[in-house]
């Protein structure tokens, strides 16, 4: 028989485990999902040009927040980001990027190296567009229960 004093105990300590489960996921963020799905599907080249459908992922305390936005590349180097806003348009951030060694941020995977601009503000450049498809998959079957 339990007793309310073990059922107080199993409680709280199935809401300690289920707060803290929460929390590290949590703090993976948007950045860490598209990070895996190019780490297992690859990404296609990012051409020079303005790309008009990337996630802009920043990265300061806690989980990551992407919005959407914009960005031009040039000689496959992130030299402009735009923020998007609810009604559609644009906003250029307008002011100097660079990575940790303060050069133009470059495109791995399609993702770009971690980009600081002179506000400190720390952000990825995410090309979702560029991420391949998922592989094929053969279809499985049952048994002849199944039919």
């Amino acid at each position: 028989m339990i007793t309310n004093i073990d059922f107080m105990k199993r409680t709280i300590l199935l809401l300690l485990i289920t707060f803290f489960v929460s929390g590290v996921y949590a703090q993976s963020g948007c950045l860490e999902e598209w990070r895996a799905a190019f780490e297992k599907r690859g990404a296609y080249s990012v051409s020079d040009d303005m790309h008009r459908k990337v996630y802009i992922s920043f990265v300061e305390d806690g989980p990551s927040v992407c919005l959407s936005g914009k960005a031009r590349v040039e000689n496959g180097r992130v030299v402009s980001v735009f923020l998007q806003y609810e009604d559609g348009s644009y906003e250029l951030m307008d002011m100097k990027l660079f990575n940790k060694d303060g050069k133009a941020p470059r495109i791995i995977n399609g993702i770009s190296e971690e980009i600081i601009n002179e506000d400190k503000e720390r952000f990825y450049v995410i090309f979702v567009e560029k991420l391949k498809p998922k592989k094929k998959e053969y279809k499985t079957v049952g048994g002849p229960g199944d039919i």
